[in-house]
């Protein structure tokens, strides 16, 4: 795996590839980036030299493939490193990350206490001044159902009062991105209104939401549906749950852990068909992506990996050990067409928490993240572009 590369500098021409970006594919392509951003995009021979100049096919060998960075809307860490364990430990688990092909990150918090949830949210704001990759926070509780906690702590679990809810949007300075909560709590459906309101994408996991609920959460704002299948109220075929409520609303996106283990190959395959187009490939790494099976700490829980599956001491799945490339992988594995899984990593998931202009496509205007791969996926080299405006 080799070690990203700025393009933040200097014009960069790379040529003879297979772009896969924005749902389409051009073959022989080539990408132009000056100084960050995306300059201009072409086929064959009409390109201009460049300060360094890259052909795809001698580095990545014949059917290399450039897309666009992955970004990933939800993470705990990676490297042996957790995001709640401060500036220093997310730069440490970025940085593995970011060799496997996600330029860009939001940074997911475990359920803590609000006080503790509110230093981290303000320290993430502080990180972004210096750390351009850095997409801003994700809250992940504490305003979920015990009934559904998966690997988070339940004695830290609560309803979400308003003032709570307000506090930590408030912490981030504008930086939160995303606040998972289960609807059916108390105050849940305004906890979604006062989300969005604050510029946020609200997102409803770990949840026993029934159909009429989903379809209300929906409706007060919501648009995203953490890790679909897991830690929510199943299907049934006389009560759809939330995963088919959100598949049928064409408002919301829909997380999907392609590890194999949070999902099987077949349902995979599903969630693509049902959602075309609104599936994100999100990676719920843990500290124990891109390191040894052993034990690590997720939040206040003590985390076992096994055979590269993470579990709290109670059984249940704590987050994963996957990276984005290996979810492109196993995806397109599934079934899955090339471009929809590329979309999943790149387009969809920046759309989903606000930035629809700038990133996750390979367009003139657009910040110059690159992955490029080999004809079977494997990540050969990655670009990152001009930093993040805030």
């Amino acid at each position: 795996m080799s070690q990203p590369e700025s393009s933040e500098h200097g014009s960069l021409v790379i040529h003879s590839a297979r772009i896969v970006s924005a749902g389409s594919v051009t073959e022989d392509g080539w990408v132009r980036f000056e100084r960050g951003v995306v300059a201009a995009r072409g086929t064959g021979r009409d390109w201009t030299v460049a300060d360094t100049v890259v052909d795809a096919t001698e580095v990545a060998g014949v059917g290399a493939v450039l897309t666009p960075g992955f970004i990933d809307i939800h993470g705990h860490g990676g490297a042996g490193a957790a995001f709640d364990d401060g500036a220093e430990a997310i730069r440490t688990a970025r940085a593995m990350h970011r060799s496997h092909g996600t330029t860009r990150a939001v940074v997911s918090l475990v359920t803590a206490s609000v006080d503790e949830l509110a230093a981290r949210a303000g320290a993430i704001a502080d990180l972004m001044e210096t750390d351009g990759d850095l997409l801003g926070s994700h809250l992940e509780g504490p305003f979920l159902d015990p009934g559904h906690k998966g690997a988070h702590d339940p004695g830290l679990l609560r309803a979400p009062e308003p003032d709570d809810v307000r506090r930590l949007l408030q912490a981030g300075r504008g930086t939160v991105r995303q606040v998972t909560l289960a609807p059916e709590l108390p105050g849940g459906l305004e906890a979604i209104r006062i989300v969005v309101a604050a510029g946020a994408a609200a997102a409803v996991g770990h949840t026993d939401a029934d159909d009429a609920t989903m379809r209300a959460a929906f409706d007060a704002g919501a648009t995203i549906l953490t890790h679909a299948f897991n830690a929510m109220r199943p299907v049934h075929h006389r009560e759809p749950g939330p995963v088919l409520t959100a598949a049928n609303d064409e408002r919301v996106t829909l997380e999907a852990i392609t590890d194999n283990f949070h999902l099987h190959p077949q349902v995979i395959k599903l969630v693509f068909d049902e959602a075309p187009g609104r599936v994100a490939l999100i990676t719920d790494a843990m500290a124990a992506a891109g390191s040894e099976d052993g034990d690590y700490m997720l939040g206040s829980l003590h985390v076992t990996v096994v055979d590269g599956m993470a579990r709290v001491d109670t059984g249940s799945i704590a987050g994963s050990t996957l990276t984005q490339d290996v979810a492109l992988r196993n995806t397109v594995a599934a079934g899955v067409p090339l471009v929809d899984a590329v979309r999943a990593l790149t387009r969809t998931p920046a759309r989903a928490i606000g930035f629809a202009e700038g990133l996750g496509e390979l367009d003139p205007g657009f910040l110059a993240d690159a992955v490029l791969l080999s004809a079977d996926l494997d990540v050969i080299r990655v670009w990152t572009g001009a930093p993040l405006a805030r």
